[in-house]
């Protein structure tokens, strides 16, 4: 089968044995909007926040947030299927720097997995592809620390951070955004932090 994102630039790119090629790509808002739409409108999804959106908002977001310094989308694929989206930032130019003091070398990330395919789950999957994906934040980016936000009342993100190593911060209360071009609701959010040298020791 050939790899419809073959001609598409990698950001990283690694080989994982037993598991494949990872690939990160910058997102590509009108190209990649109907896979997203797909993946954030399912139930699984509901703490993505996007489940009511059309296929065209949803490339409206991304069309938005490719035009911000400080936040970036992209599109993971293993062997040529896409596997996750991931979604980069700056903490201090992000309202989770109201709720912690970012270390210079910090990055923000948000990582929404693709539905199991046919097989369904597999043992290790998710620690693999997170793996590659921490190679490219981590080194690739050349960051110190990623730091995680996800909802309190999703416990299986949380769980999964905490089983790849993660350290659990405070819970925090991330407070409501409602600007012409974005709104986010408040939420209640378990701060999760990796340090580069768990991964990546020196």
């Amino acid at each position: 089968m050939s790899d419809p994102y073959a001609s598409r630039t990698s950001l990283h790119e690694q080989v994982i044995d037993g598991f494949g090629t990872v690939r990160v790509l910058p997102l590509d808002p009108g190209a990649d909007a109907a896979v997203i739409h797909r993946w954030v409108g399912e139930e699984r999804a509901a703490f993505w926040g996007m489940t009511g959106l059309t296929e065209r908002q949803v490339a409206d977001t991304y069309a938005h947030m490719a035009t911000l310094d400080t936040h970036h989308a992209h599109l993971v694929v293993r062997d040529g299927e896409p596997v996750a989206l991931l979604q980069t930032y700056e903490p201090e130019a992000d309202r989770v720097s109201e709720c912690y003091d970012v270390r210079p070398g910090d990055i923000g990330v948000h990582l929404l997995l693709a539905p199991a395919g046919p097989g369904g789950v597999r043992t290790g999957w998710t620690a693999r592809l997170v793996t590659a994906i921490a190679g490219y934040v981590l080194l690739g980016l050349d960051r110190r620390r990623v730091v995680v936000d996800p909802d309190v009342r999703n416990e299986k993100a949380v769980a999964r951070f905490l089983k790849l190593g993660f350290a659990p911060g405070p819970v925090v209360v991330l407070p409501e955004i409602d600007l012409p071009d974005v709104y986010l609701p408040e939420k209640k959010a378990q701060l999760a932090f990796l340090d580069r040298e768990i991964l990546f020791p020196a």
